[in-house]
């Protein structure tokens, strides 16, 4: 007998995307990083997915592809 698969409850009911995409980073979620007191290496942005903000590179933005940086869960948690 064959088993059904699980979706470990990644569905969240209401949830919503409010990016182009799920997995990409956007030039339109790039924030400002010295408002955050932040200091970047060259090719580094800093930018928000809702309520989180990730540090990934430049050339990942608009590329069309999964950004790793935003999808692996290391966010970062900071106040003006």
């Amino acid at each position: 007998m064959a088993k059904s698969r699980d979706s470990g409850g990644r569905y969240e009911t209401g949830k919503t995307i409010t990016t182009k995409s799920q997995f990409g980073s956007h030039a339109d979620m790039v924030v400002d990083h010295n408002e955050y007191g932040l200091t970047l290496e060259d090719g580094q942005v800093l930018l928000q997915d809702g309520g989180h903000f990730y540090v990934t590179k430049s050339n990942r933005l608009d590329d069309g592809t999964a950004d790793p940086a935003r999808y692996s869960g290391r966010k970062l948690y900071l106040e003006k």
